[in-house]
């Protein structure tokens, strides 16, 4: 909860920011000399609430969604083995993290890779696909679980959503005060909305909106590394490294739909402008911070 006031202020606080800038730059002064009516505080708080709540609904059906979208099997009552391994794991380590118990599942899919969602911390979601059991040795298992364990942990659904709401705001914002300036300055329409209001405003969020998810996918890279480093710590560094590498060997392991890729152990490959909208960073990056992990 204190993370979600302290994303929300943050975000008013910037908001309010943008008005004064505004303010000394004259636009609100150039959009009443053209006759335009604009309310920019009005502007703020709408794009904040439209903004927000998609992602932060999002966020509290995304145990359900992953269920439902994966087809995740969660042990009830582990029936063999392998099942009351991967329970006692994931308890351990949760506890060990200081977090409640999270459901443990599997997921049927050839490719090695897990995933860990829900709003809340203490009652989360760590799957695991079959491949990756088949594929991995127990301590590599072991180690998987503790880097998605630490991303319960470390809260990172909810800042996630977070971000993703902040910048859903000012893409929001931004682009309707550009339609909206277009529109009355340039093409001069004195009443309502013209085309140009419409058409700019979907091009501006287009534009805007690629270039709010690479922040995004920055922030996403990021706590993929501290993800790593809570997995030694909690399994053991070369186990987390044994891991890693483990994965440099599939060639295929991003088979998770789009909603639950940031969340998943691995992310695809990519090159040049493509690797801005990458949600995990390189496997042979990852493996050499932890290598230098100190």
């Amino acid at each position: 909860m204190k993370r979600i006031l302290l994303f929300l202020a943050t975000n008013m606080a910037v908001m309010a920011l943008i008005g004064v800038v505004f303010q000394l730059l004259g636009i609100q002064g150039m959009l009443a000399s053209n006759g335009v009516d604009l309310n920019l505080q009005a502007v703020m708080v709408m794009s904040l609430i439209v903004g927000f709540s998609g992602s932060v609904i999002s966020l509290f059906m995304s145990k359900s969604m992953a269920k439902r979208s994966m087809g995740v099997r969660v042990i009830e009552q582990p029936a063999n083995n392998a099942e009351r391994w991967l329970l006692e794991t994931v308890y351990r380590q949760a506890e060990k993290a200081g977090i409640g118990r999270p459901e443990v599942g599997i997921f049927d899919s050839p490719q090695p890779n897990a995933f860990a969602t829900g709003a809340n911390k203490n009652a989360a979601l760590v799957a695991v696909s079959s491949g990756l059991l088949n594929a991995m040795t127990e301590d590599e298992v072991e180690a998987v679980l503790g880097h998605e364990v630490s991303h319960v942990a470390n809260g990172d659904m909810v800042t996630m959503a977070l971000i993703q709401g902040v910048v859903n705001t000012f893409v929001m914002f931004l682009s309707t005060v550009i339609g909206h300036l277009v529109d009355r300055v340039v093409f001069k329409t004195e009443r309502g909305h013209g085309p140009a209001y419409y058409i700019t405003s979907i091009i501006a969020q287009l534009v805007l909106s690629v270039l709010a998810s690479i922040i995004v996918m920055w922030f996403s890279r990021q706590r993929e590394f501290r993800a790593d480093r809570g997995g030694a710590e909690l399994a053991g560094r070369q186990k987390m490294i044994a891991s890693l590498r483990r994965l440099q060997q599939a060639h295929a392991t991003e088979d998770l739909p789009d909603q639950m890729a940031a969340f998943g152990i691995s992310g695809g490959v990519a090159h040049g402008l493509k690797a801005l909208f990458l949600t995990h960073p390189p496997l042979e990056q990852r493996i050499a911070a932890l290598e230098n992990m100190q």
